[in-house]
């Protein structure tokens, strides 16, 4: 039965918070195999969604309403602002990890395009954004403090991936898909976590997120 999260006791809410948040991002960095990552961010969503049911007074129409608030040339701003950022990086830190843009790796980029979005992005937006806010929200003063500590999460949720280089560019991205969801809708968030994502492996930024380039250190 459905449960208004005011109605949750607090203590409940913070265990839930720290266990979805904290504990199951360090188990997942620390102890379960890169090419296990996409079975883990499915059994989470699933989990997601059940506690998002629960809470009750969700309205499960935002999650596609919401489309015409896109704001698309701020889309394309943000892909070509992203895309210029991570060639840098790439440029910058592992210049020979350019790949040249041959018939086989653009049937590869097209398969990332049409998945990404729909594997990756969207099961991470379903746990970090609507979840986030409609169960949890209520633990934090404001919006602004839940805003840093939704970006704060969400850059500790690609510990898995062991680079200071993602930390720092999934707790900007964080902010900034937060900030849509709130201001615009969760497409919008959706949108452009696909378009990030898409954007920072045609550039090469592969290196930094795909799993089976993740080396713990330890």
């Amino acid at each position: 039965m459905a449960e208004p999260a005011h109605a949750i006791s607090r203590g409940l809410l913070w265990a839930e918070f720290a266990a979805l948040y904290i504990g199951a991002p360090l188990a997942i960095a620390l102890f379960l195999p890169p090419r296990s990552m996409f079975l883990a961010l499915f059994v989470l969503t699933l989990a997601g969604l059940v506690l998002l049911w629960r809470t009750g007074g969700f309205e499960w129409r935002s999650l596609i309403a919401g489309f015409r608030r896109v704001p698309v040339w701020q889309v394309l701003f943000f892909g070509l602002i992203v895309g210029l950022v991570g060639w840098a990086i790439i440029q910058i830190t592992q210049p020979d990890y350019a790949r040249p843009l041959t018939p086989e790796r653009l049937r590869f980029l097209g398969v990332i395009w049409l998945l990404y979005p729909l594997i990756s992005a969207l099961p991470q937006e379903l746990i970090f954004r609507p979840l986030f806010f409609h169960r949890f929200g209520s633990l934090f003063p404001d919006r602004g403090t839940a805003v840093a500590v939704n970006a704060a999460v969400f850059s500790f949720a690609h510990l898995m991936y062991w680079s200071i280089v993602v930390a720092v560019l999934t707790l900007i991205g964080g902010w900034i898909f937060a900030r849509a969801y709130l201001l615009r809708g969760f497409p919008s968030a959706w949108i452009l976590h696909g378009i990030a994502g898409n954007v920072l492996f045609t550039v090469g930024m592969g290196a930094y997120f795909w799993s089976g380039a993740v080396v713990r250190p330890f």
